[in-house]
């Protein structure tokens, strides 16, 4: 009965990462007691990253460059992974997403205060 419970989280999980758009595919996910991550190496990464862009955004001052230039690594890894120019390393999608996450909350955040701040100057 607690291995049934156990399933069901999983699978409602995998669901959710599959709505989130994960392609989920097993050899571009890591495992825990047998258990594929809802999300695939690369997607864990990026949310990972958008947690601690935010703890970064509220703990240090950053540009949109800054979010730009931390989104290249994950570029050029999806980008030659692609191409089949090469083959990408779980960890490597993993760092990658974790750094391409942090870029993309740093720009969305920063976007975000560029409106505010208009939308308080207009008022």
């Amino acid at each position: 009965m607690k291995e049934d419970k156990k399933t069901k989280i999983w699978l409602r999980l995998m669901r959710l990462g599959a709505a989130m758009g994960c392609h989920q595919m097993p050899e571009r996910s890591f495992f825990y007691k047998g258990y594929q991550f809802p999300l695939c190496a690369r997607c864990t990464g990026i949310l990972a990253g958008y947690f601690l862009g935010i703890l970064i955004y509220c703990l240090f001052s950053t540009n949109i460059k800054i979010g730009v230039i931390l989104c290249i690594p994950m570029a050029i890894d999806g980008i030659t992974q692609y191409l089949k120019m090469r083959t990408s390393t779980q960890w490597l999608r993993l760092t990658t997403g974790i750094l391409g996450g942090i870029g993309i909350m740093l720009i969305q955040l920063q976007e975000c205060s560029i409106i505010w701040r208009y939308i308080n100057e207009m008022s």
